[in-house]
C-alpha cells in the first residue's frame, strides 16, 4: 500500500466523508428522477405529438441508448484524464439537455435531446461510485458506497409524486418536470469548490506531489477539528506509490480481457447483465401483465408509491449488510430473494397479494444494486476502476433492453409464468455467478484488493504494478 493510501485510511469517519456522500448521493437522486420521470412523461408527449407506437417505443428508449454510451465512454476517460473532470462535465450535459427537453416542440428534437440528456446522466452515474469508494476507507466502504445508490429510490419517489400531481394536472405538466430534472445545474457551483481529484488516481498516474496536496488538505482540516491522526510506520511513510502507467483508452479496455483481469470482467459484466435483465424484465411489464389478468391495482397512484418507497429500505439495508456480511453475499442473496419475490407475485390473486409481493420485489431488486454498486469498483485496479465499471455498467444497459423485448416473445407462448420462469432462471444464474467466481473484498483495502487480483507481492515496498498493466 503506498503512503498516500495508506493515509486515506488511516482517517475517521467523519463529514468529509458525509459529504462526499451527499454530494454523490444528490447527483444519483437526479439520475433516478430523470430516468423514472420519462414513464410519466411519455403518455402525454405521445398523445401531444400524436406518436405512432413505434415513435412512443423509441422516445422511450432515449435515456437508455444515451446512459449506454456515456457510461462506458465516460468510463473509459476518466481513468486517462481524471474522475472530477468527467463527473463535471458529465452533469453540465445533463442538466443542458434536459433544461432543452422541456423548451421543444417536435418529438424528433425531444428525441435527440433526451438521448444527450441520457449520455450525461450515465456518463456521470458511473463515476461517482468509484470515485466515493477511492475516498472512503475500508471499514465503511461497502456501506457508504451502497448508500450512495439508495439516493436513487429518493429520485424515483420524487418522479412519482410529480407525475402524479403536475404531469397530470397542468397542459405544460411534463414541461415543468422536465425543468425540475435540470436543477442539478446548481450541483455544479458546489461541486466546483468541493470536489477534490482522486487522490488515489493522481497517486497511480504518477502524479505524486498533487495526490500529496490533495490528501494534506484533508488531513489539515481534520487536525483543525480537533482530530489526531494515527502515525503512519516506518514501511507506509517508505512505501511508493503503485504506478500504473496507462496505454490510453483503448489499452485499458484491452487490459480488462487479458490475464489476469478476465475473469473478474466476466463476473462483473454476468452480474449487471442479469440483475439489469431481471430488474426491467418484471419492473418494465408487471402493470400491463397483471392487467392482462384483470387486476388493475399496478395502475394506481397508491401501488406506484409503494412499490418506489419499498426501494428506499432495499437500498439501505444493503448497504447496511455491505459490511457485515460482504458484498458478495449480499448481491447473490437479495437477487435470489427478488427471484423468490417474482415468484410469489405471479401466484398472487388478490389486491392485497399484490401489493406486498410487490413491494417485496421492489425491496430485493433494488437492494441487489446496492450490492453491485458498491462491489464492482472495488474489484477493479485503480489504472481501469472506471473503464471496468463503465463497461460493465453499459453491458448491464444490453440486459434492461434486451429484456422487455423477449418477454414481449416469451409471454404469448408460456404465459405469465414463463416470464417469471426466464426472469429468474437469469437471476439464479447470475447470483450463483457472483457467489462462486467473485472475490471477497470486505475489510480490504483497494490495494490489497488489487495486489491478489494482479499477483502481486503484497509487501509495500516490493508492490509494483503487473506486467499487464503496463504500457
Amino acid at each position: 500500500m503506498s503512503a498516500i493510501a495508506a493515509r486515506l485510511e488511516r482517517l475517521p469517519l467523519s463529514s468529509f466523508h458525509r459529504k462526499l456522500l451527499l454530494i454523490g448521493g444528490l447527483g444519483y437522486m437526479f439520475d433516478g428522477l430523470d430516468s423514472s420521470s420519462l414513464a410519466f412523461l411519455l403518455p402525454v408527449i405521445s398523445k401531444l405529438w400524436h406518436l405512432s407506437s413505434v415513435q412512443t417505443g423509441l422516445v422511450a428508449s432515449s435515456t437508455y441508448i444515451g446512459y449506454f454510451f456515456g457510461a462506458f465512454l465516460s468510463g473509459v476517460l476518466a481513468d486517462v484524464i481524471g474522475r472530477r473532470r468527467i463527473m463535471m462535465s458529465a452533469l453540465a450535459i445533463y442538466c443542458v439537455a434536459s433544461f432543452a427537453s422541456a423548451m421543444v416542440s417536435d418529438w424528433h428534437v425531444f428525441f435527440a435531446a433526451r438521448i444527450v440528456a441520457g449520455f450525461g446522466s450515465g456518463a456521470e452515474a458511473v463515476v461517482i461510485a468509484p470515485f466515493l469508494a477511492e475516498f472512503i476507507p475500508r471499514r465503511y466502504r461497502g456501506m457508504f458506497c451502497g448508500a450512495l445508490v439508495g439516493f436513487m429510490s429518493f429520485g424515483y419517489v420524487t418522479s412519482s409524486v410529480l407525475g402524479f400531481t403536475v404531469v397530470k394536472n397542468f397542459p405544460d405538466g411534463w414541461r415543468y418536470v422536465a425543468i425540475v430534472t435540470a436543477l442539478p445545474v446548481l450541483l455544479l457551483l458546489w461541486w466546483r469548490k468541493s470536489l477534490p481529484e482522486s487522490a488515489r488516481w493522481l497517486d497511480s498516474r504518477g502524479r505524486a506531489a498533487e495526490a500529496d496536496g490533495v490528501v494534506s488538505k484533508i488531513e489539515a482540516e481534520f487536525v483543525r477539528k480537533g482530530h489526531t491522526l494515527a502515525p503512519l510506520s516506518a514501511a507506509e511513510l517508505a512505501a511508493p506509490p503503485t504506478v500504473q502507467k496507462s496505454g490510453g483508452a483503448w489499452r485499458n479496455i484491452l487490459t480488462l480481457w487479458l490475464p489476469p483481469l478476465a475473469g473478474t470482467t466476466a463476473v462483473s459484466w454476468i452480474m449487471w447483465f442479469s440483475v439489469a435483465f431481471a430488474y426491467y424484465s418484471f419492473f418494465a411489464w408487471i402493470p400491463s401483465l397483471l392487467v392482462k389478468q384483470g387486476l388493475t391495482i399496478t395502475q394506481s397512484f397508491g401501488y406506484s408509491i409503494v412499490i418506489y418507497a419499498s426501494q428506499i429500505p432495499g437500498y439501505f439495508s444493503a448497504a447496511f449488510l455491505n459490511e457485515r456480511i460482504g458484498r458478495k453475499a449480499v448481491v447473490s442473496t437479495y437477487m435470489l430473494l427478488g427471484g423468490a419475490s417474482a415468484i410469489a407475485l405471479a401466484f398472487s390473486h388478490s389486491e392485497l397479494q399484490i401489493m406486498f409481493a410487490g413491494m417485496s420485489l421492489s425491496f430485493f431488486m433494488n437492494g441487489a444494486f446496492a450490492g453491485v454498486y458498491a462491489y464492482t469498483p472495488e474489484i477493479f485496479p485503480t489504472a481501469v476502476r472506471t473503464t471496468g465499471t463503465g463497461s460493465s455498467s453499459s453491458f448491464g444497459r444490453l440486459g434492461s433492453v434486451s429484456a422487455p423485448i423477449l418477454v414481449g416473445y416469451v409471454y404469448p407462448l408460456f404465459g405469465f409464468g414463463g416470464v417469471f420462469a426466464m426472469t429468474t432462471a437469469v437471476l439464479v444464474i447470475g447470483a450463483g455467478v457472483v457467489l462462486i467466481f467473485g472475490i471477497e473484498t470486505r475489510n480490504r483495502s483497494l490495494e490489497d484488493i488489487e495486489a491478489q487480483e494482479l499477483g502481486l507481492d503484497h509487501s509495500p515496498a516490493t508492490l509494483q504494478p503487473a506486467k499487464g498493466m503496463n504500457s
